[in-house]
């Protein structure tokens, strides 16, 4: 639990001495911050505490949203999670002359599967960007069929490798990519798929797809030039609505 969290919500009586702690939560947030959902409903209705009613407000650490009791259930004021379709969670900008660049904060409990697009910006030279999550390097497991705009094709993979490759693709005229993830956050295997396309006459298109053989939960993953460095451009991170 953060620093603000409580596990209740007290109702004081009159003639009360009331503890340091007490008069702490009180003044470190007016929003009651609870750690789970469990805890928040523990929170309310017991013995000397406040009695749940129409407008209780609430924040929540695990899903990092606002909420407010309608007087029959608990609902969400924001960031608001879409029942459909795509659900914008962080756009991050890439820095002048890095290697590579790291996102954190993009995955959580509140989506299994995500979408990530890289756009804009530039490469010091024709490169590549692969992708790590947490800090694993190890048991990436990846294949990529590439084809250049002459028409000759390619393929690359690797066993248990230390990052699925060719994620993204770097120019003098963009940064191009865009990839799935499917389970980042669980304590399950990480499926990848991505498109890469390299801006420029003499560039190429690749698709590729794999698995990291590991069931760690992550929350970050970083994009790293294979040679050279990059520049500008944005990272664009949105949960997949379950229904």
């Amino acid at each position: 639990m953060g620093a603000n969290a409580q596990t209740e919500v007290p109702t004081f009586t009159a003639g009360q001495v009331l503890t340091a702690a007490e008069l702490n939560d009180s003044a470190r947030t007016g929003v009651p911050v609870f750690a789970t959902t469990v805890t928040r409903d523990a929170a309310f209705g017991g013995s000397g505490q406040k009695t749940l009613a129409e407008g209780q407000l609430c924040y929540l650490e695990s899903t990092d949203v606002v909420q407010y009791y309608t007087g029959a259930a608990w609902a969400t004021v924001g960031p608001q999670t879409l029942t459909s379709g795509l659900n914008f969670v962080s756009a991050t900008t890439i820095g002048t002359t890095v290697a590579s660049v790291t996102v954190t904060g993009a995955f959580s409990a509140t989506y299994e599967n995500y979408f990530v697009t890289v756009s804009g910006g530039l490469a010091s030279t024709n490169n590549y960007l692969n992708l790590t999550l947490g800090s694993t390097v190890t048991n990436y497991n990846w294949s990529s069929n590439e084809v250049t705009f002459g028409r000759l094709a390619s393929q690359e993979g690797n066993n248990g490798t230390t990052e699925f490759g060719r994620v993204v693709y770097g120019s003098a005229q963009s940064l191009a990519g865009q990839f799935y993830l499917q389970l980042p956050f669980a304590t399950n295997e990480t499926t990848c798929f991505w498109n890469a396309v390299q801006t420029q006459t003499s560039g190429r298109q690749n698709q590729g797809g794999g698995f990291l053989n590991d069931t760690t939960s992550y929350t970050a993953f970083t994009l790293t030039a294979n040679t050279g460095t990059i520049t500008g451009g944005t990272i664009r991170v949105y949960g997949i609505a379950n229904s």
